[in-house]
């Protein structure tokens, strides 16, 4: 059973480092137990020659006759994600403030009404207008923002969100993506994405992150599946969005594949996969399937 005391007492540091969030799962393991350590802290533990501590309790299986039923999963809910700051080398994900991040980021896709083509929101005409819809965004638990903080120049460039949030399946959505000029093809760029599915997995407890867009955003389908997500299918007639059809492209990534992921963003990230001319070395594509190497 879930401690409730030791978690409202032990929170996971908002700012944790790798070692922090070791110990915090260690400490976690001896006093609580409630769910099983993350695939990529056991990774690490193990890469470090430490033991991997096992789960305090066990499920048994009933079988039902003779029928197929799904593997038993640990039914201890994730955790909601809050509004903390989450700091990358090249970008921070900040709870979105309008009065501060709005009027930065509206000067950053002015011109650029092609970027609304596919959300749910926008264009907008005057600044305004993009505030006061922010503001009201902003205030929502589920999605909630982030904005995409350049940590150089300390303005917004962009924003995503979690969305779709359900703690007791412990599957949660990553979206409402909006990347301005300033962040697109950049390392913030794939930095946020790595830092968003991070957070989940290993400091929520997530066992699905999902990422969904319009069938025909193909951008949006290439990233989806760079970034190492797995396409599901198409929901068809899935929604209307400013008046229009809407299929549904679905793709996930699962809590057992995060660990060849995480090593692949972090790799990819390294300073030492990137030229002189900031040109990759190595594809993020190539990294996870392990045809590269920074």
């Amino acid at each position: 059973m879930i401690d409730k005391a030791w978690h409202e007492a032990n929170p996971m540091p908002p700012h944790a480092t790798l070692d922090q969030r070791i110990a915090w799962h260690l400490d976690h393991a001896a006093n609580c137990g409630c769910r099983d350590i993350p695939e990529s802290i056991k990774q690490e533990l193990k890469r470090r020659g430490v033991p991997v501590p096992k789960r305090r309790e066990t499920m048994a299986s009933t079988p039902v006759g003779t029928m197929p039923l799904g593997d038993l999963v640990d039914p201890v809910p994730a955790e909601f994600p809050r509004r903390v700051t989450i700091d990358g080398n090249a970008v921070s994900l900040v709870p979105f403030d309008a009065a501060v991040h709005a009027p930065a980021l509206f000067e950053a896709i002015a011109g650029r009404d092609d970027l609304w083509a596919y959300l749910a929101s926008g264009p907008f005409g005057d600044l305004a207008s993009f505030t006061a819809h922010y503001a009201a965004a902003a205030e929502k638990s589920d999605p909630l923002l982030f904005a995409i903080v350049d940590r150089a120049s300390g303005a917004a460039v962009g924003h995503a969100t979690y969305l779709r949030i359900a703690p007791t399946d412990r599957v949660i959505e990553v979206g409402n993506i909006l990347y301005s000029p300033l962040l697109q093809q950049t390392r913030g760029a794939t930095e946020a994405m790595y830092l968003m599915a991070r957070h989940a997995f290993e400091d929520l407890g997530y066992r699905r992150y999902e990422w969904k867009c319009n069938a025909l955003n193909a951008p949006s389908r290439r990233a989806a599946l760079r970034l190492g997500f797995t396409y599901e299918g198409t929901f068809r007639h899935h929604m209307i969005v400013k008046g229009r059809n809407r299929d549904t492209a679905w793709f996930s990534m699962l809590d057992h594949e995060w660990p060849r992921a995480k090593a692949a963003f972090e790799a990819w990230l390294d300073p030492t996969n990137f030229g002189e001319d900031g040109i990759q070395r190595f594809s993020l594509a190539a990294l996870r399937e392990g045809t590269g190497s920074a």
